[in-house]
């Protein structure tokens, strides 16, 4: 499959399960949801930590809903283009978006958009949360955290740290990691952290501050070392990396939260019966595991709901619009 589709640049790949006979039976003139299928827009290039998870998530999905379900990488300007899109697609359900932190908090900041990250979308439920991890390449000249803020004072603003663009949440927490430590060092941004992280393994670029979902297979492979996690709290599936408060850099606390939208005015059953199906994949034992393995952890039932997007959203934009402005961060 990837390479059938490897060259398009949309990096579409369908999977699903087309509709039964039932829905072939309905009665005439009927349109059940979903009568057509579905497009899960990632805003990142294939491969990343956000596109990752929702190809775990589109399969089951897909056999939820008995239809069919398409997930089509739009990247670009840190996911806006892909908010773009979604903001002005037809909201009857089949074209549906997976955000985080990034792309539905700090792109409303930094941005000047041609759509409100709030109001222009319907809130379907929240699916994970997860930290950061701050990481480097396996060449590093650096072996802890300690360490390698000592090998950027040493090295002056010729370091390199890869991003999924301006804006993104590894761009702001490279920001604050660099006012927290008094190092500099340049961004490199790239279409995704998927497309960065390569290029960390290759050792083309230095550091990262990056999600865990996608760092974790890379470091328990060997490929890249990591020097901390951006909680108070160790990963139950890397017990053996520090927290930023063990490794001398207290209080650097980043949460990565992931969860799925539509366009605003999408008919509220439409809503519902997306979340019902979410939340069915969300409680499978096997998706609980491998998003585990991720380092993501899903949120109890009651904080899947729309309302519960939509009031955490709200509650991390009042918390970080405030701070990403007086840091007078700005696309690059």
């Amino acid at each position: 499959m990837r390479g059938l589709w490897g060259g398009l640049r949309g990096h579409l790949i369908v999977i699903g399960v087309l509709v039964g006979c039932a829905a072939g039976t309905a009665p005439a003139g009927a349109q059940p949801f979903p009568s057509r299928p579905i497009t899960l827009v990632v805003p990142f290039a294939a491969g990343g930590p956000t596109d990752t998870l929702a190809r775990i998530l589109s399969e089951r999905i897909a056999a939820e809903l008995h239809t069919t379900v398409v997930v089509e990488n739009v990247a670009g300007a840190s996911g806006s283009i892909a908010g773009a899109r979604v903001a002005r697609a037809t909201p009857d359900g089949t074209t549906i978006t997976i955000g985080h932190w990034g792309t539905h908090v700090l792109n409303g900041a930094i941005f000047k958009l041609p759509y409100d990250v709030i109001a222009d979308f319907e809130p379907v439920a929240t699916i994970a949360t997860g930290t950061q991890l701050i990481v480097g390449r396996k060449s590093l000249e650096a072996n802890s955290l300690k360490e390698m803020i000592a090998w950027l004072k040493a090295n002056p603003g010729k370091a390199t740290a890869g991003t999924a663009g301006a804006g993104t949440g590894a761009h702001v927490a490279g920001v604050f990691f660099k006012a927290k430590t008094g190092t500099d060092f340049q961004f490199v941004p790239y279409r995704g952290a998927g497309p960065a992280m390569i290029d960390l393994v290759a050792g083309q670029i230095d550091i990262m501050f990056d999600q865990a979902s996608n760092s974790l297979p890379q470091y328990k492979n060997g490929a890249i070392k990591a020097f901390a996690v951006t909680s108070p709290t160790r990963l139950a599936s890397a017990p053996d990396i520090p927290t930023v408060d063990e490794a001398g850099l207290p209080g650097l606390y980043i949460s990565y939260w992931h969860g799925i939208w539509a366009p605003k005015n999408t008919p509220k059953d439409i809503v519902t019966r997306l979340n019902a199906a979410i939340a069915a994949v969300l409680a499978d034992p096997s998706v609980k595991q491998r998003f585990g393995e991720l380092g993501q952890e899903i949120p109890p039932p009651d904080q899947q709901s729309p309302a519960a997007l939509a009031a955490f959203q709200k509650a991390e934009t009042e918390k970080w619009w405030p701070i990403v402005k007086a840091a007078d961060i700005k696309p690059e």
